[in-house]
């Protein structure tokens, strides 16, 4: 028996990595028309976010391939070699999705150490993994959403990561279009998020929307100055037919360690699968964000006894343990710490158990820190 109704499960080429892509600005629609390809009529800026928050489908199906070169420098167990962890910052990445309406969505994907399936079947949630055997079932409560989070392992979509630019709309960011172009096959057009603050990391962002349906095919972020993204989240190939009815239907394979997973009230903002026992912030200690738009900086502090358990001598705690090791040491007025720099972010982790995360040069975490 398949592990879906009587479809064979399919294999995918994909690392367990999400590609998450946290877009710190807003945007002040322009009215620039779009200089589109003869074939499609001139759309503004302003028309495109309209569009694409207004879009709407049936159903789909295809792959989403997503690349990832984030200009990080050589660290141990992080860049090199075949992890996954190695491929979530640079290399490429896939999975297959379906979708038929809010409450039933598919996401395939595999990676070096087997497959992971997340399937939502109406009230019934399945998440897979091969490399154990293992299958959690959750029945969501009749008024819930689509879970908000999925596991690691499972990367995002073009409609996700638009979704994430355009949630963050202010006047820090200009808006433009670039015209048209072509993505897995459909004429699209292209939005653009630039920020106004020369200070940023990043460049911009470029939403490439589907000409008919209006569906984000594409997602390229950029650091600045840069000619080649960073970061790309797009479909390879996509089809707006609604899929089978059988492509939702989950049957545990044989031998197969079913936990019943149980309903809580935050459902909706924990990722499934989240490991039990998971270290939460100290309460009065919940992540902050310092400054506006593009060179926002998030400030956050790390659980008490984060350092024994990053110098753990086995498993991902001991590459982060190895990573961490690697990392050049700051100090100045705010403290000491390591520091972690790329094309398009820096990350200051403070001796005292801070973190500081953002998409500006060192000096701004330094400032932020010393504040």
């Amino acid at each position: 028996m398949s592990l879906f109704g009587s479809r064979p499960a399919l294999r995918w080429l994909v690392p367990t990595a999400a590609a998450v892509v946290v877009i710190g600005g807003g945007a002040a629609a322009g009215t620039i028309v779009a200089s589109a390809d003869p074939a499609l009529p001139p759309r503004s800026a302003a028309q495109l976010l309209v569009d694409v928050q207004n879009a709407h489908v049936d159903g789909l199906s295809g792959t989403i391939v997503q690349t990832a070169d984030l200009g990080l420098p050589a660290l141990p167990g992080l860049t090199a070699g075949n992890t996954d962890l190695a491929k979530m910052v640079t290399g490429n990445n896939s999975a297959r999705v379906w979708y038929a309406g809010e409450d039933k969505m598919r996401v395939a994907a595999q990676s070096l150490l087997g497959q992971t399936d997340v399937i939502r079947n109406g009230q019934d949630v399945w998440l897979w993994r091969s490399k154990d055997n293992t299958a959690t079932h959750l029945t969501l409560p009749k008024d819930a959403d689509k879970p908000k989070a999925l596991p690691s392992g499972v990367p995002s979509t073009p409609q996700e990561a638009a979704d994430a630019a355009l949630a963050a709309i202010d006047p820090t960011t200009q808006v433009s279009t670039t015209g048209a172009a072509e993505v897995a096959g459909r004429d699209a057009y292209e939005l653009v998020l630039a920020p106004r603050d020369t200070a940023s990391l990043l460049g911009q962002v470029r939403l490439a929307i589907d000409a008919e349906t209006h569906i984000p095919l594409r997602v390229d972020v950029y650091a600045k100055d840069a000619t080649a993204p960073a970061v790309r989240v797009a479909f390879q190939q996509i089809s707006f037919t609604t899929p089978d009815p059988q492509q939702f239907v989950f049957n545990p394979p044989a031998g197969a360690k079913v936990t019943t997973a149980k309903p809580h009230a935050d459902h909706t903002k924990k990722p499934l699968g989240a490991p039990a026992g998971a270290p939460k912030a100290p309460a009065g200690e919940e992540p902050t964000v310092v400054g506006k738009g593009w060179t926002s900086v998030l400030v956050a502090k790390l659980p008490d006894g984060w350092q024994k358990q990053a110098g753990a001598k086995q498993g991902e705690a001991a590459m982060v343990g190895a990573v961490l090791d690697s990392l050049p040491k700051v100090s100045g007025t705010w403290g000491s710490g390591r520091l972690l720099s790329s094309a398009l972010f820096s990350a200051l982790l403070t001796d005292d158990g801070r973190v500081l995360v953002g998409a500006v040069a060192p000096d701004r975490l330094y400032q932020v820190a010393a504040g």
